[in-house]
């Protein structure tokens, strides 16, 4: 293992240990507090952190909305009435390979239905990746990420349902650093409301 993928292999550790302690909090608010406080730590000081060296964010932060408790929801996974696998383009010349495995109606006022994802990289895991109506406009043109367990991004939920919290939407990596390379947001996970929660520019 090269000290790069001993790096890596602690951002993610970090990412992990950030999403249970917010899974075990009663109160989602400050769940959500003490995410951002463990993003901003983990972007200012680690190896692995997306953001440039001078990128101005490594002091103030990364902005955020404030935290909205009408955009929690827990939601029943449906089964997907049709299967699909595609080959997703990143925001760079790569590709990845998700399998789609149902989806959620997120409730109003965003009216919309999402599919949710299974990553074929990293071992799988679930993702729920979303392009809202912010996009291109306050938050990044390609989509932020609100699941994705194969990296940690996980706030739980029940044997057939999720816990989607909006105010938890994070940018991807690529939209800090062009030599990272994410997948951005399908078809069916553009939905034309505007989520004013999570991460923004």
């Amino acid at each position: 293992m090269t000290v790069l993928e001993f790096e890596l292999a602690d951002w993610r550790r970090c990412v992990h240990e950030l999403y249970a302690t917010i899974r075990s909090q009663d109160d989602p608010e400050r769940g959500h507090a003490l995410w951002r406080r463990g993003r901003d730590d983990l972007f200012r000081a680690h190896p692995q952190s997306p953001l440039l060296r001078d990128d101005p964010m490594r002091t103030r932060g990364v902005p955020y909305w404030p935290y909205d408790p009408g955009v929690r929801f827990e939601l029943t996974l449906q089964g997907a009435s049709e299967p699909a696998t595609l080959a997703v383009p990143t925001d760079g010349q790569g590709t990845t390979m998700m399998r789609r495995l149902g989806r959620v109606d997120l409730p109003e006022p965003l009216g919309a239905t999402v599919d949710v994802w299974w990553l074929d990289q990293y071992g799988g895991g679930l993702f729920l990746p979303l392009r809202d109506g912010t996009a291109r406009d306050t938050s990044y043109g390609g989509g932020r990420y609100a699941l994705d367990t194969a990296k940690g991004a996980d706030l739980g939920g029940g044997s057939a349902s999720l816990v989607v919290d909006l105010n938890f939407l994070y940018h991807p990596s690529c939209r800090y650093n062009p030599e990272w390379q994410c997948p951005l947001a399908p078809a069916g996970n553009v939905i034309a409301a505007p989520v004013r929660a999570g991460e923004r520019l």
